[in-house]
């Protein structure tokens, strides 16, 4: 049987900290408890965990359309105490929406011979839908489940979930 992977995405200060410059709302802190109960599940099982930290330099120009966040080095780019990762676990910088955007990420999950990644995090119409499409593109069998991603924006979340549904084929769980 091959192995299970947990991807967690952008579950960091600026995200889920009410003092963070882009904080998700009351609907992204909800989240952190399921994703903290699939964190132990995969860990027992000695499933891999991958980690995507959105990390961005003082001057990136997504800060033409978004406040600026997760500056790398930065309190607000920091994984959430609740979600610390163990030294043994991948955490990938990305600074672009996509997993996949030259990151690691492919050569992590290349050579795992993975069932199936469950992917959770924020913000589900933003990197979690378009780190979803990459690994669908990929040929990875994937599973979002609905309590372990939260979106900002309530009709943005609906449609992602439908999209990776219905276009990517995405197991909703």
């Amino acid at each position: 049987m091959g192995q299970k992977t947990l991807i967690i995405i952008d579950m960091l200060n600026d995200f889920l900290d009410p003092q963070g410059s882009l904080f998700g709302g009351e609907a992204a802190r909800a989240i952190i408890p399921f994703v903290r109960d699939r964190l132990d599940v995969f860990r027992s099982s000695k499933d891999l965990v991958v980690y995507l930290q959105d990390t961005h330099a003082a001057d990136d120009k997504e800060f033409e359309r978004f406040p600026s966040h997760c500056v790398e080095g930065t309190w607000g780019g920091e994984i959430i105490p609740e979600l610390t990762p163990l030294p043994q676990e991948p955490v990938i910088p990305k600074r672009r929406f996509s997993g996949f955007f030259e990151t690691d990420l492919e050569s992590v999950l290349r050579d795992k011979k993975l069932d199936e990644v469950e992917v959770v995090g924020v913000c589900t119409s933003i990197c979690v839908m378009d780190t979803v499409g990459g690994l669908v593109n990929r040929d990875y069998r994937v599973a979002v489940p609905k309590k372990g991603v939260a979106d900002i924006n309530p009709d943005f979340h609906r449609f992602a979930l439908d999209r990776m549904e219905q276009v990517y084929g995405v197991r909703l769980t």
